[in-house]
């Protein structure tokens, strides 16, 4: 290796940019090598957490001091990929908590669990501080390759199975899509470097040009999940495993929206209308979807679609007035409280699910609130949060993304989006009367084993979702 090149890459300031990802890695490395020998199993959660620590405790290294640029600008550390780095870590480790004894049948294959999980995470924290094209790509098939693997993890399942493959076959096509796009902007701009695009933004308004970013978006859309690429979400989240999923419902996002706020200045001003509408009618697909389910891993699968259409609401918004500030802060902030709750909630059917051995349905849930009063309170909590009412972490994230529509005198998509917002409580109170006005069912298995850790992960999900919503001043202050 050339020593100077060597020498760049070892550098303080290299190390402190990619601390996250490095820490992530190495626990990647760290449980491989326990995996290969058996007698060190003990400590695999010690190691799989202690990377996740790592990888919290280097993000922090960032969080308030200036932003670094490293590899040529190809990469960047500041305080808002700090942010997006804890965010992702807060995710993992939700999804693993709630999964420690769900996997009956795999159990054998944890470690394998792990290591995948572990590897996404990385995958997550790469797509967040890219600011290049290839290296967005690189990050992002280093989480969509465990995603499928996880997804298709219960392979004695035909549905996890089916999910997996469905993930697989429309993962790989939008990958297509983005190298394509990739390809064309970089024939018409001479680079696929963000900063250098920006520096020739009226290359960007060439046909070749806007062909190219119209698959870039089309690519992370289906990433976040927006109409008309949503389709298969809710038939991947049914058939994945339940941790999987909850981690799927809450990492994948942000992360693809962590990209898509330094990428928006590709998109024309005269796209924020286009995008507005996508918004809106990927809230209303998600809203309108959810009213009709049954099953709760379907019901928040398009919960989780409108909520993607309200934050792409704010990168609309971004398109018609390009101060990042305001609409990097609410997306920020609205994907913490979402974390936390929907987090929450997957990781409360999870519970649910792993101890009855049945799907958790609507129907399931009915007088839960007499025989588990502390998890019928959390999922209240969680569902509340997710219907945007007031003293919530969804509430105020809500506001911040109308806001900014406001803002940008998007006022009708805004309206429109608070309506949407309204029909959402139509099936999120459904679940609450379920758990509190309706007569238990008769013959149905009532979940009594104590699970501490997870319970305490509820908790903890559940007190974040509060303190955003009460005392959300230490994160807003802290976003810039």
């Amino acid at each position: 290796m050339n020593p100077e090149l060597a020498q760049r890459i070892l550098s303080h300031q290299t190390l402190d940019a990619t601390g996250p990802f490095l820490a992530l890695a190495i626990g990647v490395l760290v449980l491989v090598l326990i995996e290969i020998l058996p007698a060190l199993a003990a400590l695999r959660s010690i190691a799989f957490l202690a990377a996740l620590g790592a990888a919290a405790w280097a993000a922090t290294r960032t969080l308030f001091g200036p932003e670094i640029p490293v590899f040529d600008g190809t990469y960047v550390a500041n305080s808002t990929t700090s942010w997006w780095s804890l965010l992702f870590v807060a995710s993992t480790l939700i999804a693993w908590v709630f999964g420690r004894r769900y996997y009956r049948e795999e159990v054998r294959l944890e470690g394998e669990h792990d290591i995948l999980l572990l590897t996404a995470a990385s995958g997550m924290v790469l797509m967040a501080g890219s600011r290049d094209l290839l290296v967005f790509f690189v990050g992002l098939e280093t989480l969509s390759v465990p995603l499928y693997a996880l997804s298709a993890f219960r392979r004695s399942r035909s549905e996890s199975v089916e999910a997996g493959m469905k993930y697989f076959v429309l993962g790989a096509f939008a990958a297509a899509v983005y190298l394509m796009g990739a390809a064309l902007v970089y024939a018409a701009t001479g680079t696929i470097q963000l900063s250098v695009m920006a520096a020739r933004s009226d290359l960007l308004q060439e046909p070749l040009a806007l062909t190219g970013i119209a698959m870039l978006a089309g690519a992370i859309f289906f990433k976040i999940s927006v109409f008309p690429f949503h389709l298969w979400v809710p038939d991947v989240y049914q058939g994945a495993p339940s941790p999987v999923t909850t981690f799927m419902a809450t990492g994948t996002k942000a992360a693809a929206f962590a990209f898509l706020l330094p990428l928006a200045f590709v998109l024309p001003i005269q796209s924020a209308g286009l995008i507005a509408a996508i918004a809106l009618l990927t809230m209303a697909a998600g809203n309108l979807g959810a009213l009709v389910q049954t099953d709760m891993k379907r019901l928040l699968a398009y919960s989780g679609i409108a909520h993607a259409g309200t934050m792409l609401l704010a990168i609309a918004g971004l398109s018609g007035d390009p101060q990042t500030g305001a609409a990097s802060q609410a997306i920020l902030f609205y994907m913490a409280a979402y974390t936390f709750t929907a987090g929450g909630a997957f990781g409360l059917v999870t519970m649910l699910e792993s101890q009855t051995g049945r799907p958790v349905t609507i129907e399931s849930l009915r007088g839960l609130s007499r025989k588990r009063p502390g998890i019928a309170a959390a999922l209240t909590l969680f569902m509340l949060s997710l219907g945007g009412i007031p003293a919530t972490g969804g509430f105020l994230g809500k506001y911040l993304i109308f806001s900014v529509a406001v803002r940008a005198e998007m006022i009708p998509a805004a309206v429109i989006g608070v309506l949407l917002s309204v029909v959402a409580l139509g099936y999120y109170l459904r679940i609450v009367i379920a758990l509190y006005m309706q007569p238990e069912v008769e013959g149905r298995p009532v979940p009594t084993e104590t699970r501490p850790v997870s319970a305490a992960m509820a908790i903890v999900c559940a007190i974040m979702v509060l303190v955003l919503g009460v005392l959300p001043g230490w994160f807003l202050t802290n976003v810039r």
